[in-house]
């Protein structure tokens, strides 16, 4: 079973994470997958819009600790990390996002990144870096700051609690929340009416 999957839907290239099991927490190989799939998003001349998403229940917990653990203690590559989020910020193509339950860490920073973002009301966001001695990635201590305020994202990013949908509109993060089982179809029709605009 492929824990990244990478599909083209005609103008629309989705990419889904499936690991389910796990909450669809990131190992270093499924950054490799995002990577190439973002890749194969840029070359496919019919795909206009990328479609970003988890599993119905859940968007990602995050890393996969005991995988970064084990591969701190070994030869794994962490910059599969760094050239993910290359490819997250250099790609040319809008990126539409959805989210339903958890997304904590990258699963909340990597949104930022995102041209619009919808979410069911019951997806909760968290960003626990401080609290784990880490510093914040993916340019989110430069990015929170622009969206919500210094104020607001520093208790976001030092306190590290728990926040609904509700408080991702008000901060700006996510662009509409919804009822579950509304949020998918609302997230895809807006890529479907994103990939039908004029060319640039």
């Amino acid at each position: 079973m492929s824990l990244i999957l990478a599909e083209a839907h005609g103008p629309i290239f989705r990419l889904a994470l499936n690991r389910p099991e796990k909450k669809n927490a990131l190992t270093l190989p499924m950054y490799g997958a995002l990577t190439e799939g973002l890749s194969a998003a840029h070359e496919d001349a019919k795909a206009r819009v990328i479609f970003l998403e988890g599993t119905a229940d859940c968007f990602t917990a995050g890393n996969d600790l005991a995988d970064f653990a084990a591969a701190a203690g070994g030869v794994a590559d962490l910059g599969a990390i760094f050239t993910f989020l290359h490819a997250l910020v250099g790609v040319e193509k809008p990126i539409v996002a959805h989210v339903r339950g958890v997304a904590v860490g990258i699963g909340t920073t990597a949104l930022l990144h995102c041209d619009l973002v919808y979410a069911g009301t019951d997806a909760r966001f968290q960003l626990p870096f401080v609290s784990l001695g880490l510093v914040p990635e993916a340019a989110s201590s430069l990015l929170l700051p622009r969206l919500a305020g210094p104020a607001r994202a520093a208790e976001l990013l030092l306190l590290g609690e728990p926040f609904d949908a509700a408080r991702a509109v008000e901060l700006g993060i996510v662009t509409r929340a919804l009822p579950p089982a509304e949020s998918r179809a609302a997230a895809w029709a807006a890529a479907e009416k994103l990939a039908a605009q004029p060319a640039g």
